[in-house]
């Protein structure tokens, strides 16, 4: 069997990167997905679920340098769910999403279009429609672009259109 599991949603922490013993360099974040609904009482309903997410090789590294706590992002690969005690003694679940491929969507605020800066990466992992990430790593101040302004990308593939996603607030990040 196979299984394929594609998540859209908000990175909630920035990715931490560590080393398998074997120099394979691995990222973990943590993902958001909001589901909105209307109940049967005709109230508004919200349910968060939260992925841990776990990116391994080059892409792991593309992906430690430039994705940051608040990004719109896309993640494709195969989930596995697990229960587990918490040290308060609560039991938890745990779903845990092994990536293939990772595509930056949008920045805070500024929804699914790339922005000024952007740039697209090369190699396999995002050879497939192309994934806006920022010019410069996280630690470097971001300027914004002036208001309608947008800088060519000369040999940039033409984005893709992404679906409509509502704005996220960091301080809607529970930790």
């Amino acid at each position: 069997m196979y299984q394929h599991v594609v998540i859209v949603g908000n990175v909630g922490r920035d990715p931490e990167m560590r080393y398998t013993p074997n120099g394979d360099p691995v990222t973990n974040f943590s993902v958001a997905v909001n589901r909105r609904w209307t109940g049967r009482d005709g109230q508004p309903q919200e349910k968060t679920t939260w992925f841990r997410v776990s990116v391994f090789g080059r892409q792991a590294e593309t992906v430690h340098q430039y994705l940051t706590k608040g990004r719109l992002v896309l993640v494709e690969g195969e989930v596995d769910a697990s229960a587990y005690i918490a040290q308060d003694g609560t039991p938890r679940a745990s779903l845990d999403l092994r990536a293939r491929n990772v595509r930056f969507m949008g920045g805070r605020g500024e929804g699914a279009a790339p922005a000024e800066g952007d740039v697209f990466a090369s190699g396999e992992e995002f050879a497939q429609g192309g994934a806006p990430v920022r010019s410069e790593p996280r630690v470097a101040p971001r300027q914004q672009p002036a208001a309608g302004q947008r800088a060519p990308m000369a040999g940039a593939p033409e984005a893709k259109e992404t679906p409509e996603v509502e704005p996220f607030d960091e301080g809607d990040i529970p930790f």
